[in-house]
Formats: C-alpha cells, sequence, structure tokens
C-alpha cells in the first residue's frame, strides 16, 4: 500500500532534543518531508530497507529532486550522517547523495555533498551512504537537507536515514604534535670520551639534520621549468625545498598524445631528468583518466578490442619510457568518480585489468589509486575505502593510495576532520600519500594557517608517508594566487610560504648544540628522521676531523667519539 503527496510549501525549521536532527527518518509516512520539485511523484512504498517503509521518488525531472528536510547545524560542529538508497535504472557514472543547501545569516548558500555513493546500479539493491561531515565556521541560519541521484535524475528509494552531532574525537595541535614525535623521530645518542686533559664543560656536540627523509613534495609544470622562468627562479625553489615532485600534465596521456600516433614524451622525460640529477624523486601522473571529459576525443571513438589494445599499448610504451625514472604511477586517475573506460568496453573489472597491464609493465614501480573528496571532504571517504579493499583483495599490484586533498575556498581545513578521514581510508591497509595539496585564501595570513593547519595533521598521521602540494607559485597553480606561496615574477614569499617553510626546514628539521655534560660523557637528542651530522667543538673550534655523518630512521642511533688535543 503506498500513499502519495505533492509538496511545494517549506516546512518549518525542526529542532530536536534529542541526538536524531532528523524527524521520520525512517519514513513510515511522509510526515515531516518536503517532496522537493515541481512535478515530482513522492510516495512511502512496502520496498523497504527497514521498518515498513521507504521512501519513493518518482517523476523526477532534476538530480536535486528528492525528499528534503529542515534541519539546524552548529557552525564548526561535526555530524554523522548515514542512508539506505536505491536506483531502479542504470546510467553511467551514476551517484546517489546526501546534499545539504546551507543558508547563511548573510543570506549566501552553499551546496555540499555530506556523502556520495557512486557508480551505484540497480542491481546493487539498497547501497549504505554514511560519514562524518563538519558544518562552515561561518554564520548558519538554515540548513535544509535532501537526497538526490546524478547526472541523471532516475528514480530512487531511500529510507533509514539519520543525522546526529558527532560527540568526542576532537584533536588538538598538542596530540598531533605528539603522534609526530613518535612516528616522525627517533631517539639519537652521542658517546663522547675524552682524554685526560680535556675538560668535559669545554667540549660542545652539535647534532645538524642536513636532508630530511619524509618526502615533501611539489606538481612541477613542465613548460615553466623547462624554459627555466624567471630568471631560474623557479627551478631554483623546487630544487632547494623540495625533495620530490610530480609532472602536473606533461604525463597525461591527452599531452603525450593528443591525436593518435602523435606523441611527445620529451617535455617530461627533460623535467624529470633534471629533478634527479637535483637528488628529487618523482612519482608518475597518471596513466589514464576515466573522467569522460579527460579522455582525448580520438580514444572515445575507439571501443571493444581495438581500444584495449590501445590503451594496453599505451601504458606499456608509457612505463617503458619512464622505466628506473618514477618512483609511483597513479593508475586510473579519479577512478572513484569517472568509469568512462569500464562502462566503453562494458567491463566493470577493467579497472583491475589496468593495474595487471601496468604491473607487468614495470613490477618495481608502485602503484596507486588516487582521488578527491576523500580527506578534504569525507563525501566519497567510505567509497574509496571499499573501492581500495577492493583493488587490493585482487591483487594486481595496488601499492598505496592517493589522497588529494584541494580544500575549498576559503574552507578551513579541520584536523579533526581529516583524522578521522585518514584514520577510515587507513582500515585498507596500505600507506597512504597525499597528491595534490592546496587551500585557498585571499588572505595570505589566513592561508598560512589554513596550509599549517593541513599539514600538521597529514604529517602527524601515522599511515602518511609523504605529502605532495599542487603547485606553490601564483603564476603556475591552477588556482592563482589564493593557493600560492609564493607571487610575482621574482617569487615574493608570501605569508603563506614563509609558514610552510618554517614548519619544513625549521620546526620539522633538528639542530641541537649541548655542552658535555660534568656527570655523564653522553648527549642525547630527539631527531626528524634523515641525514645527519654530528660535530664536536672544543673550546668553540670545531674538530673537523671528528665529523661524522648517518641517516637516521626508525629506532634509535648511537655515535662514538673521542675528544683529545
Amino acid at each position: 500500500m503506498t500513499s502519495t503527496v505533492r509538496l511545494w510549501s517549506v516546512a518549518c525549521l525542526v529542532m530536536l532534543t534529542s541526538g536524531e536532527l532528523l524527524q521520520n527518518g525512517g519514513f513510515e509516512s511522509l510526515d515531516h518531508w518536503i517532496c522537493w520539485g515541481a512535478g515530482m511523484q513522492c510516495e512511502v512504498t512496502t520496498y523497504k530497507h527497514g521498518g515498513s517503509h521507504a521512501f519513493k521518488a518518482s517523476g523526477r525531472t532534476a538530480s536535486w529532486m528528492g525528499p528534503s528536510q529542515n534541519i539546524q547545524f552548529v557552525p564548526g560542529h561535526s555530524y554523522r550522517v548515514s542512508a539506505w538508497m536505491k536506483v531502479f535504472a542504470d546510467h553511467p557514472d551514476q551517484s546517489v547523495d546526501i546534499m545539504v543547501d546551507i543558508t547563511f545569516t548573510d543570506g549566501s548558500h552553499q551546496y555540499e555533498a555530506l556523502v556520495t555513493h557512486y557508480n551505484v546500479k540497480a542491481s546493487d539493491g539498497y547501497v549504505h551512504l554514511f560519514g562524518v561531515y563538519t558544518a562552515p565556521t561561518k554564520p548558519i541560519q538554515n540548513t535544509r537537507l535532501y537526497f538526490q541521484s546524478a547526472p541523471v535524475p532516475i528514480d530512487f528509494l531511500v529510507d533509514d536515514a539519520s543525522v546526529t552531532e558527532e560527540t568526542g574525537g576532537h584533536v588538538t595541535i598538542a596530540d598531533l604534535n605528539h603522534v609526530i614525535d613518535q612516528q616522525r623521530k627517533s631517539d639519537i645518542h652521542v658517546h663522547v670520551s675524552t682524554a685526560s686533559v680535556i675538560t668535559e664543560g669545554d667540549v660542545k656536540i652539535r647534532v645538524l639534520q642536513k636532508k630530511k627523509s619524509f618526502p615533501f613534495g611539489t606538481a612541477v609544470n613542465a613548460g615553466r621549468y623547462n624554459a627555466n622562468l624567471a630568471g631560474g627562479k623557479y627551478r631554483d625553489f623546487i630544487h632547494k625545498h623540495y625533495n620530490w615532485a610530480v609532472p602536473e600534465g606533461s604525463l597525461k596521456w591527452p599531452f603525450v598524445e593528443p591525436q593518435r600516433g602523435q606523441q611527445n614524451y620529451q617535455p617530461a622525460l627533460d623535467m624529470i631528468h633534471r629533478l634527479r640529477s637535483h637528488g628529487i624523486k618523482v612519482r608518475g601522473h597518471n596513466l589514464v583518466w576515466s573522467l569522460p571529459h579527460f579522455v582525448q576525443n580520438w580514444v572515445k571513438a575507439l571501443s571493444g578490442n581495438e581500444l584495449r589494445t590501445v590503451v594496453k599499448h599505451h601504458i606499456q610504451q608509457t612505463m617503458s619510457k619512464t622505466r628506473g625514472l618514477l618512483e609511483h604511477w597513479d593508475v586510473n586517475n579519479e577512478n572513484l568518480h569517472g568509469t568512462w573506460f569500464q562502462d566503453r568496453l562494458h567491463d566493470p573489472d577493467y579497472d583491475l585489468e589496468l593495474f595487471r597491464i601496468a604491473h607487468q609493465a614495470d613490477p618495481n614501480v608502485k602503484l596507486f589509486l588516487n582521488d578527491f573528496n576523500v580527506v578534504a571532504s569525507g563525501a566519497s571517504t567510505n567509497d574509496y575505502l571499499e573501492q581500495a579493499q577492493q583493488v587490493k583483495k585482487a591483487g594486481v599490484g595496488l601499492s598505496a593510495i592517493g589522497v588529494q586533498c584541494h580544500f575549498g575556498d576559503e574552507v578551513e581545513p579541520d584536523i579533526s576532520a581529516i583524522k578521522r578521514r585518514l584514520d577510515t581510508l587507513a582500515g585498507a591497509g596500505l600507506p597512504i600519500w597525499v597528491t595534490e595539496l592546496d587551500v585557498m585564501s585571499a588572505d595570505e595570513n589566513r592561508r598560512a594557517d589554513f596550509y599549517e593547519h593541513a599539514l600538521r595533521a597529514l604529517y602527524g598521521h601515522p599511515a602518511v608517508e609523504g605529502i605532495l602540494m599542487w603547485g606553490f607559485w601564483d603564476q603556475s597553480h591552477w588556482r592563482g594566487e589564493k593557493a600560492a606561496l609564493v607571487k610575482g615574477d621574482n617569487l615574493q614569499m608570501t605569508a603563506a610560504g614563509h609558514r610552510v617553510l618554517d614548519l619544513y626546514e625549521n620546526q620539522w628539521m633538528t639542530d641541537e648544540t649541548h655542552t658535555l655534560p660534568h656527570s655523564g660523557n653522553q648527549v642525547s637528542v630527539r631527531g626528524f628522521h634523515g641525514d645527519y651530522e654530528v660535530h664536536v667543538i672544543y673550546q668553540g673550534t670545531e674538530l673537523s676531523s671528528l665529523r661524522q655523518t648517518f641517516t637516521l630512521g626508525k629506532g634509535p642511533h648511537s655515535v662514538s667519539v673521542h675528544v683529545q688535543k
């Protein structure tokens, strides 16, 4: 039995004293729900997930049409969101979403996906959407929650919806610093013996870190790098401040082969060779890209075995040309959000075949998933975990997962939310690399705060094994000055640049000098992992013949020196 209603009025704002913000989240009737969208039919049906009924939305003519309810979010608070949804038809790249339309007190709006489940099919039955969302810190007037399917407005069901405030799990900078101390540092013990004529108080030991082990990198534009723009300042900044790099676009298939048979790998190869000559390791981005608008027209014209053959040849040729030059490869970029190759070939497991081809072409390079809205936003975090688990289980060579971390315009990174999302993804049992970090703010001091919060949260998570920014110069950044560390022809340092480099090169590097104690012959330092020198200074002069070098990794390291005149 079903009941039908059509409503276009605005419901009264609902505030509950209990932890649950939604009323009638079980959809046992249509009470408290708005049938949002003219001409859409809303009804309760016994084809439910739980309880006795579910909500059915049909006759939809726009993706945003669906059941809606007004709730109230508190700025900066976090909420656990959950619902079960089912679609009645299949369409390439189809997703279902729990959305919000937030109205701020200044009258502006923000539309955002709280949770998204991608590539959903009718045969999946009910799929679970769940995650944690942190509301903007800007003053909020009203929040309207609604359900949708996109990009095609097909009919769907929704049931067992819930929104509750998330309590506990608050992370502080002190918490992050504790993790950083435990995960990124080890003990250094310098044992000093002295001749009888040496006074211990005249001896100083300097423990100086020369190079960091942890990967801090950036995307590099091959055209600007190879052309040596800004009088060499662009190159120099990269060589001085980063130990990893990734070609921004020069290894992507549309750049390498825009027309069939017209291939050009040289810009990327020239850049990679020069970067490596400066001791910078390089990761590859990317072999294929499954979002339709990033697939060349000539590739879109292919199908069946011809498409499979062309893709396989491209991967094999690309990995052959870069063999021994790259540490990583992003295999099928943003495959969570786009499945063009799988759809074109009518093969949902073709993503696994791409990994097999890449792994066979070069078993020594580490293969990655790489996607967005999984850490900077939590809309796709649980979907990404599921995808990583599936690819890992298939045994096709997956080594790690890449998280892009493009934070929204004027959105302050929430360190507690970042930790929760990284904790979730760490459940895959794979290393996590931050592959494309950037934040945005017109105020460079606010931007500095954003970068510091994001970097501390990312560096302060034990599953994260590397962090690469998606550029640093306003003249070579896809988001312009609002995301930049340096600006202008002379690469003038911004407040954000000063803050980031202070973290990289001061706070997260070790340089300590200690006077040899009278009561003992050991100096102990807790240092960041990397390459070190130990200097012995006697009466203000370094005894260069006693200088020692070593590499500090996980676990303590001991050095012994003997001081005599």
